[in-house]
């Protein structure tokens, strides 16, 4: 019990994700492979990628938790970006997080709900929950930490979650008026669903590598390896911090 007491599991989506999270953690076990999952474990972390999309996110989560006996995790990656005053390279520790693609069509209308609930006469989606105060207090004092020698910004925000790449400034404009969003991503929301449903604390660490704009598929691909790198260092400094 007492190695799975400190066990903290780690995902992310990409290769590239995976790693900068490998090197910059000193991961080089050879991973274990659960159906289409692979998970390498050192230093008491389990560390795993769990492909894209929020079913993959949140059964690879699971798994960390039950199989692994995780008791916190942590989401490391990339995000598009809504905020207008963030540029690519930004690192954003997630202080809300939210789902906005679940909920109910009426009369030809989509109208975003909580995910999870049943949708019928629920109150439309109108901003993001905020995180647990022990998550968020550990991310400020990572923010004081690394903040001075990052070399891009970084700060608390708030991240939406959806099954789609942004690709429109449209969307983009809208979700960050609407919830008040900073950065849109493919997973964070449903691993914090699960994360709670297991009473567990869950760290997002999200760097921008692209702008959700109709340039970001282009940017995206020139920037995930940087980006990805700034949201491992940071993941390494969280370590620390958690140790």
């Amino acid at each position: 019990m007492g190695q799975k007491a400190r066990m903290i599991g780690i995902l992310c989506a990409t290769p590239e994700e995976l790693a900068a999270l490998r090197a910059t953690l000193g991961i080089d076990t050879p991973p274990e492979t659960y159906g289409g999952l692979q998970v390498s474990t050192a230093h008491g972390l389990a560390l795993a990628r769990s492909g894209l999309g929020k079913v993959n996110a949140a059964a690879a989560a699971t798994l960390l938790l039950d199989r692994f006996g995780a008791r916190t995790l942590v989401f490391s990656g990339v995000a598009g970006g809504l905020h207008p005053e963030l540029p690519v390279g930004s690192v954003l520790l997630a202080g809300a997080l939210g789902i906005h693609d679940y909920g109910i069509v009426t009369a030809g209308r989509f109208t975003a709900t909580r995910s999870g609930e049943i949708p019928f006469g629920a109150p439309e989606l109108a901003a993001l929950e905020p995180v647990a105060p022990e998550v968020r207090a550990t991310f400020e004092r990572l923010l004081a930490r690394v903040g001075p020698s990052l070399g891009h910004p970084i700060r608390l925000g708030g991240i939406t979650t959806a099954d789609y790449f942004l690709n429109c400034s449209v969307t983009r404009d809208a979700l960050r008026a609407r919830l008040g969003a900073d950065a849109i991503d493919m997973e964070s929301g449903a691993v914090a669903q699960v994360a709670e449903a297991w009473g567990a604390p869950l760290y997002v660490i999200r760097t921008l590598s692209d702008l959700a704009g109709e340039e970001s598929h282009v940017t995206f691909t020139e920037m995930e390896a940087m980006a990805a790198a700034n949201s491992a260092a940071c993941v390494k400094a969280l370590l620390e911090l958690l140790a």
